[in-house]
């Protein structure tokens, strides 16, 4: 039985992602839960890079996804005397109202947005246009999914942005000159490991930016030391799950060891 065969019996699906890739690298009782979607994550962080990059790659579709409540939209529902308190938002009242009107837009297939975030998004968008990174990095086909054996299992996920020559990846961050040790932290390489092999196509670039104004952008080009090193984690973290959904033990026996 091959290994997608087994993820199939056991998870019900038969491929992998970056994202449960880097879980296994790091803990196979993460990678477990993972798989089971027992691990969600869900953070204002995350929630702020959907809408940007639908802003950037599916702007009709994010302007049909997202509506921006602000403060006064809320405030119009509320009754006059929370209206005249001196911090309506912290009533009882304003956080009921604005509730409901999350869940009523929830209904009719819309997500919530701030209107500082979506205002900041478009600004970064600006500032790519400004660099002319739009046109020189973002000018392929977006969002293009992918579902391909690699290395002997089945891999599912998207890229951002692919034309014939090279793959784009964006990524939003603290610091553009500190991105080059997410890259490691985060493993970022696995994924561009896992984009170049699918493609075949060996040059691969990050598009990274500030989400602090400015939002100074850079472009990161990704090294073949860097593509290595993504392969020999890939290898690695597939490794350890071929191991555990072979001999079925138990994750959270997993241990790391290592030498300092």
């Amino acid at each position: 039985m091959n290994i997608s065969q087994q993820l199939q019996d056991r998870y019900g699906k038969p491929h992998l992602s970056y994202s449960s890739i880097k879980q296994a690298l790091d803990d196979i009782a993460r990678f477990d839960s993972y798989m089971k979607n027992e691990i969600v994550y869900k953070s204002d962080a995350l929630d702020f890079g959907t809408m940007y990059d639908m802003l950037l790659f599916e702007r009709e579709k994010a302007m049909n996804t997202y509506v921006i409540l602000d403060h006064e939209a809320v405030l119009e529902r509320c009754s006059s005397k929370t209206q005249e308190t001196k911090s309506p938002s912290a009533t009882n009242e304003y956080k009921e109202v604005k509730a409901a009107m999350v869940e009523e837009y929830a209904l009719k297939g819309k997500t919530i947005c701030n209107p500082d975030d979506w205002k900041k998004a478009n600004e970064m968008i600006e500032r790519l246009d400004s660099c002319k990174i739009l046109d020189s990095y973002f000018n392929g086909d977006y969002q293009v999914p992918i579902y391909q054996e690699i290395d002997g299992v089945l891999i599912k996920g998207f890229i951002d942005c692919l034309s014939s020559d090279m793959v784009v990846d964006s990524k939003s961050t603290r610091s553009v000159d500190g991105f080059r040790y997410d890259v490691n932290k985060l493993s970022y390489d696995i994924q561009a490991y896992l984009y170049t092999k699918a493609t075949g196509i060996k040059t691969f670039y990050w598009v990274a930016q500030e989400k602090e104004y400015p939002y100074l952008p850079a472009v990161v080009k990704c090294s073949e030391e860097t593509l290595f090193k993504g392969e020999m984690k890939f290898k690695s973290a597939l490794s350890r799950i071929k191991q555990f959904v072979t001999k079925d033990t138990d994750p959270k026996s997993d241990f790391l060891y290592y030498e300092v």
